[in-house]
This record gives structure tokens, sequence and C-alpha cells, in this order.
């Protein structure tokens, strides 16, 4: 995922290709020859590294080692790069700035609110480039819970250990030297400020830098306690260094140093905490979520909550790598949306709103690309966490309330990005999902606001752009320009397949609660989907706003009608009636080798509208597994429609392909963008056996389980364990199923069988099974034809 307007300049070549895939096959080696490690818990399995050696030309996760607690308001994570660059580690790079206080969920989106912390020693130094220090990875550990590096230009050691909106910091210095702790914080607009209080041993601040969607009085209040005096002290900014004073105000990058006698000690300690609210409520964040606990005891409490949050899956057999792979996507998966609420001096959570600028009661989050999260991260959260998606879904109202429409992305406020209605989806798959606390009748009323309100000036990915023609004509028009018409909208076609999900998410709920009206209209134009489909070429495309098709067409073109990808990608974009799009296309048989067709063909890219290569489409290539890019999320489900097809062993096949070949637990182990927990969530869901191919309809269908056993842990104190015998590398395809002893010949589970506890057994085998689970009995049907049969 990227920004629309942000392409990137890909120059790799086709060798540069071969060796990136040859670097992953001989990771799978490694994987079939890794011992496993059974006594490791959780937290020691996940990897932070994972994902980050990436390019802003080529993307490996395109991550930085994040460390906080699950959905935390904050994390923390070194940089090597300078403050206004949001690829901001890069693995390769030789050199750490500092570790700064991140709110990042992508490098596409640009980071806010941030401040830095970094030990120097000798002389004096504050700017990000002369205090960078250079450091090997051989001397770095990094954990969910805790991150340690040795700076070896400084002879010191960094530590940091986090909570939810506060850390512990500890700097080891080996030399008798003046040793520092400096301060930046990151240049913004308003002004960011600092300020030291030496008899308190204490720094506050405010750091007011971001990359948009913020309300003009937006700031990120913090205090840090150091715990011992400072010998020495001042304030900086790029251009000069004040010491003895106490007090900074800049737009500029700015900060403060500490000087610490380390002749009788050599470690130096500081405790964080941050606020959105007020400088109080920093304080108060600060003396609950740490209070007097030394560095250890707020490291075990970090380890234990990881191991709580990651051990509500425990998965056996299997190699190490594959272990390690697992839980490293679970910790990326847990990593966004991220709380934005804090609790007052009751104990009541309150928050800033991004929205509105005021304070309010109740709960908020942010920071969640739900064009990329709607797919299976957010399925996730209301499978393993229904607590925290009861809290998100009232804060999407509260966005509405706020703001005047649901969010889209997040980051914290209204972001003009990536297209659809998904908090739609949200909403309707916690709802059908037993996830009830929100006012449904507002979530019907919002969705009917957005749904049929043109998107404002400036911000066309909320609301509906092209509303009035999505209801009229049935669909979106768009014009490729070479003979130009009026009412043309960019990415047409693909808001309009989105749209019609999401109608679909809004008839399910709206008939879940008792509102008729309103769900039979979301329901018929969920069928708007048909509308561009052309059964002559069998692929969905552009069309004008006159009925005619949009000229030239070329599977392989990318952008134009359709976002970061092709038509190839675009056409299975139907998971609320995927037998209605079965029957477009010509039946099962049309339709499986429809599916294979995008194997098959070439790599080959038609930049399109796009004009250039764009890291999508070079990942794509280099993927070399023909039209497919799993490296973008609208193929995400695409695997898993071998089984409305009639053919699971395909999909049994291709997805554990996909899982072997395009993740490790590596720095270069992730495909693509991470985007906020999305690609992490496929592999975690695709890894236990299953995947919501529809969200907002509580199935899921069945793919390849990839441990010998997996155990979830329900939040009802239930478990269900999908258990696959005769499992390895080489057994990809299940050769039958049972529940509770008997037969089971579906290629889908039910949310709340799987909720009720109890488990699933499959026989793995080497060579396919054409008998399991071909007939159309065995599927679960279309999800919007179930919901117009309860409407009639």
């Amino acid at each position: 995922m990227r920004l629309p307007n942000a392409i990137n300049r890909c120059t790799r070549s086709l060798c540069n290709f071969m060796k990136t895939l040859n670097f992953i096959l001989a990771g799978c080696l490694i994987v079939a020859a890794s011992v496993a490690a059974e006594d490791l818990a959780p937290v020691f399995l996940a990897n932070p590294l994972q994902g980050t050696d990436s390019s802003p030309n080529f993307s490996h996760g395109n991550e930085y080692p994040a460390i906080g607690l699950p959905f935390p308001m904050n994390v923390w994570a070194p940089y090597t790069q300078p403050e206004r660059d949001s690829f901001f580690y890069q693995y390769r790079k030789p050199k750490i700035r500092g570790i700064r206080q991140t709110h990042q969920p992508s490098a596409w989106m640009g980071d806010y609110a941030t401040f830095a912390l970094m030990p120097v020693s000798g002389d004096l130094v504050v700017t990000g480039e002369d205090r960078a220090s250079e450091f090997s990875h051989a001397r770095e550990i990094a954990q969910p819970s805790y991150y340690k590096v040795h700076l070896d230009t400084w002879n010191a050691t960094a530590e940091v250990t986090p909570t939810e909106r506060a850390a512990r910091f500890r700097f080891t210095y080996e030399d008798p030297k003046d040793a520092y702790v400096v301060l930046n914080v990151f240049a913004g607009k308003p002004a960011g400020s600092v300020e030291i209080i030496p008899g308190e041993n204490k720094v506050i601040g405010i750091a007011r830098n971001n990359s948009g969607g913020v309300p003009d009085n937006f700031g990120n209040y913090f205090v840090i306690v150091f715990d011992r005096p400072f010998t020495a002290y001042g304030v900086w900014t790029p251009d000069s260094i004040e010491t003895n004073k106490m007090k900074l105000e800049s737009e500029k990058a700015l900060g403060a140093y500490l000087k610490f006698d380390v002749s009788a000690g050599k470690t130096v300690g500081c405790k964080v905490a941050s606020s959105f609210i007020s400088a109080e409520q920093a304080a108060r964040n600060l003396e609950k979520e740490i209070g007097d606990a030394d560095f250890d005891t707020v490291r075990q409490r970090a380890e234990t909550r990881w191991n709580e949050t990651l051990g509500r899956v425990k998965v056996e057999g299997g190699s190490e790598d594959q272990r390690r792979t697992f839980y490293s996507a679970l910790y990326r998966a847990v990593q966004f949306p991220q709380r934005f609420y804090e609790f007052d001096g009751q104990d009541h959570p309150i928050y800033y709103s991004p929205y509105d600028g005021k304070v309010h009661d109740g709960h908020m989050y942010t920071d969640s690309g739900f064009w990329d999260t709607f797919r299976a991260a957010h399925p996730l959260i209301n499978l393993l966490f229904p607590e925290v998606s009861a809290e998100i879904q009232e804060g999407l109202l509260h966005a509405y309330d706020e703001s005047g429409w649901l969010p889209a992305w997040s980051s914290p406020g209204h972001r003009a990005i990536m297209i659809g209605n998904h908090a739609f989806s949200l909403m309707a798959d916690a709802w059908t999902k037993g996830i009830t606390n929100f006012d449904a009748g507002k979530a019907v009323a919002a969705m009917t606001h957005d749904a049929n309100t043109q998107a404002p000036p400036g911000l066309d990915t909320i609301g509906r752009d092209g509303a009035y023609f999505y209801h009229t004509l049935g669909y979106v028009p768009y014009d490729n320009g070479r003979n130009k018409g009026t009412n043309s909208y960019r990415e047409a076609g693909a808001k309009t397949l989105e749209f019609a999900y999401d109608d679909f998410c809004a008839a399910q709920l709206a008939a879940a609660t008792g509102h008729k009206t309103e769900a039979e209209a979301f329901a018929n134009t969920a069928m708007n989907y048909t509308n561009l489909f052309d059964a002559k070429i069998g692929f969905m495309r552009g069309r004008k706003v006159d009925g005619t098709w949009d000229e030239p067409f070329y599977p392989e073109e990318w952008g134009g009608p359709f976002t970061e990808g092709n038509s190839w990608h675009w056409t299975w974009s139907v998971m609320q009636d995927v037998p209605g799009l079965v029957e477009l296309m010509g039946g099962e048989k049309a339709f499986g080798d429809k599916l294979d067709a995008v194997f098959y063909a070439g790599v080959g890219v038609k930049v399109g509208s796009y004009g250039q290569m764009i890291h999508e489409m070079t990942e794509m290539v280099a993927g070399n597994m023909g039209q497919y890019a799993h490296g973008n999320e609208p193929v995400h489900h695409m695997l898993y429609l071998y089984d409305y097809a009639g053919q699971p062993w395909k999909a049994q096949s291709r997805i554990r392909q996909t899982m072997t070949l395009l993740y490790q637990p590596t720095p270069d182990g992730i495909c693509g963008d991470e985007d906020t927990g999305q690609m992490s969530a496929w592999y975690v869901f695709s890894a236990l056996g299953f995947y919501p191919v529809c969200p907002g309809d509580p199935v899921y269908l069945i793919g390849s389980p990839l441990f010998d056993q997996a155990t979830i842990s329900l939040p009802n104190n239930k478990t269900y364990i999908v258990t696959a015998k005769n499992n390895g590398p080489q057994e990809p395809y299940i050769r039958g199923a049972k529940i509770n002893d008997e037969s089971y010949t579906k290629v889908y589970l039910r949310h709340q069988d799987i909720a009720n506890g109890g488990g699933i057994t499959f026989q793995m085998a080497s060579e396919p099974n054409y008998k399991w689970a071909v007939e159309a009995a065995a599927r679960p049907g279309s999800a919007l034809g179930r919901l117009r049969e309860t409407l009639k």
C-alpha cells in the first residue's frame, strides 16, 4: 500500500529479481532443516526485525522493529535515517541515530508526535547526523518486549522496555568520559517545546510534528524522569547549543541534553510517558504504568503481556523457522490499530479526538488502513481479541460523531488515501461474530449517510467518490483520458467493486438489527459488481458514463480503473457473491481455469496510468507466480476461491506454496508492505488452516494447516484445536477431515462452531484427494444470496 500519488521509481534488473527469488528458495531449505524450539516462549520466537530489510523501491515488509505492547498507544524503535525519512529503520544501514517514540503505521503514511533519546559520550554532539553511532546486528537484541543495542561510536549500550503509554530506558557507559543523554523533538508545526526541571531530574515537552490529518491543537505531551541528578544541562536546535538554558520552543528540530557523572555508576536510567491530552495526563500515565517499577520489572511485565497475547494460539510441530514466522506474524498483526485513549484520575477511559480536537469519554483507536486490514487483520482481532474489537467499534462511531464521517484510513485523523467504505466491513464482521456492544442503529445511519454522499473535496477516501453515478448507473464511470469524457473517476472500477462489497456488509448489519428497508436497499446495490464484468473477455473492466467499455483493454495493465493492480487481480473482488461470479464466468470449470490462468500468465506488466514501474509491480515480477501479486492486498482471498470451483486441492497447494516462498522470520521475510498487520494476518489464518474470504459473513474457507496442531484459546475459556496428522513440507493436501470422530466433508467452518470450542482433525497427504469436499453442497454458498433469502 502507498499513497496514490507517491509513485516509486524502481530500477532493479531481472538479475536482481532472480537473486531475490533464489534467496527466498534457499531460505525454504533452511526452514526444512531447522530444529524445533519447543521450549521457547512466544515472545522469544517473534522477531521485530522481520520485514526491516526494505527500500522505497522494493518492499520486504517496509517495517521497523516496534518495541511496544499489543495494540499500544505508541511503540519505540531505533532509527537509522534522517528524521524526515519515513523509511526510518533500514536494516543494512550502519548507524543508529536514537530510539524514538513512533506511531507510524506505514512508511507511505509518515510518522507523527515523534521524539527520541540517544546516549553519547566524550564531546557533546546533538544533531542526528553528529550523534549517529556505528552498530552491529551481532550486538543488537530485538524482542517485542525489549530492545538492546551496543553503540560502538560511544562505547555505550542503550536498552528500552515498554508499557502501553510509557517506557523504561537504561543507558550504560563503558568509559569514564563525559556521559550525555540527548533528547530530540522532531521538527513540526506548530512549534514543539522542551523544558528542563533540574530539581526534579525531569524533562517535559510537546512534540507537534505530524504528517497530516490532525486538528490545530494537536500535540504529544511527554515527561521524562531520570533516576539521578544532572551535572549539566541545556537545550539545542540544529543551529546552536545553549548551556544552562531550561526552556525552548521552535518549529525546527529541538531538544535537550543532560550530562551525568558515571564515575561511580555506569548506568543511567529514566522513565518516559506521553499523552495526547495534557502534560498532567502524561504524568498520570507515567505513575499508572510505571510508578516505582525498575527496568527489569517493567521488562518482565511486558514479556508476560506478550506471552499471554501470543499464547492465545499455541502451535506445535513444523520447523523452528515456521514457528518463528508464525509468532512474528502474530506479533505484527496486533501492532495496529493503536489505542488512542488514556485513563483519567477515576480510571475512566478518555481520549483526545483527532477529529474535532476535544477531549471525550470512551475509547478511540487509530492507525489502521481499512482497505488493507478489513480482509484478515480485523477478522483475526474478532476471533482472538473480541474485547479489543468491541472498543474499536465504539471508536468508529465516535469518529462519525466528531467528524460526520466513518473513517477509512485514520493516522490519527482522516487521511486522503485508498478507497472503499471498509468501516462497514469492520462493524458487520464484528456484529455477526457476536461483538454487539455498539449502537447498531447509529451504525446503519452512518453507513447510509456515507454510502450516499459524495466525498468532500480533498478527502475523496471518505464517503463515496462518484456516489451519484454509483446509484444511478450501478457503477462509478471511468474514462482513460485517450478519449476523455466528463464524469470520469480515478480508480472507478476498484471503487465500484469495493462499494458493492461494503454494501453487502451494510445490508448484513441492517438485516441483523431489524433495519429491513436499509438492508434491502444495500443488498440490491451489492449486486453492482455485475455491471463491470465483460462476459466476452471474462474480466472486470472500466466502463464509461455512456455505458460503453473503456478501450483499449489489457488485463495486465495496472492503474486506470483499478487501484494498485490490474484486472487479473481485481476481477476476483466479489467476496460477497462468489457463486455469482462463478456463474458470470460460465460455471465451475471456467472459473477454475481462470484461477489457473492467473499463475500461467506471464509476469509481464503494463505500467498503465502509473507511467512507470512501481514497487508493487516489481515485487510481483520478482515473486515469479504469474500475475498473482500476493505483495498487495486485493488478491489475498483469491487462492481460497478454488474451494468454490470444486478444486480445494489447488487452494491447499497454492496456499502452502505462498506461505513457504513468501514468508520467513528474517529481515527480508515479508513480501510487499506489511500494511498495519494485514500481510501477517493472512499468514496467521492460513497457517491455522482457514481464512475469512468474506468478512461480514461468519464463515471461514479451509486451506492447508501448516502445523501438526494449533490450539486457539478463546476469550470464553474454551479452546478450538486444529490437528493435522501426517503433516509435513511435502504433505499440503487434505485427504479427509473429522469433527468429533465424524467425517467432515465441507470446505468451510462457521465462526460460531469455532467460538463454541472443540476442534477439527485433518488427515494430510502428499497427493491431492480429488473427492474430498468437492460437491456444491460442501461449499458455503453465496453470502449475499443467503442474506437476500432472509429478506424475502
